[in-house]
């Protein structure tokens, strides 16, 4: 039993930063460079891909919070480690939440002047979540090592 919510555990984390690092280093860029200076087609196409996803990630986030829980209530060794996971993953939710529900916003109401430094903010956040999902992950599997 143990195994199993671990892998489910860790390939969920895994999707997570995954596909935040796919769409830092990746997606961004290259919408960026196809743009070129067209920022109005840039952000439309923008939205279109983060259409839908915020539940999608809610969900996500739910479930490897679940499953981590589930993990430390079988095995509670190194609790400390997983503590700090929690703390991590409650700051990344935090920041997913602002950007999700007023960053968004802001950008789908922004002027052409505002909009590029809400591109770079949200450059910024999509950074430190990525800097702490990613620290979490990487934590998780020092704690196996222990």
């Amino acid at each position: 039993m143990t195994a199993v919510l671990a892998i489910i555990h860790a390939g969920l984390a895994a999707a997570w930063v995954g596909g935040m690092a796919y769409s830092l280093f990746v997606v961004q860029p290259k919408l960026k460079r196809y743009f070129g200076e067209d920022r109005d087609g840039r952000e439309a196409l923008t939205a279109v891909i983060a259409s839908g996803n915020r539940w999608k990630v809610v969900g996500l986030i739910a479930a490897i919070a679940v499953s981590g829980g589930g993990l430390l209530a079988i095995r509670d060794d190194h609790w400390w480690i997983h503590a700090i996971k929690g703390i991590l993953l409650l700051t990344a939710t935090g920041i997913f939440w602002y950007v999700s529900w007023r960053h968004w916003p802001q950008r789908v109401f922004a002027t052409a002047a505002e909009l590029p430094a809400l591109q770079r903010r949200l450059m910024v956040l999509a950074t430190t979540m990525l800097a702490l999902a990613g620290t979490a992950f990487a934590l998780g599997v020092l704690a196996v090592h222990l």
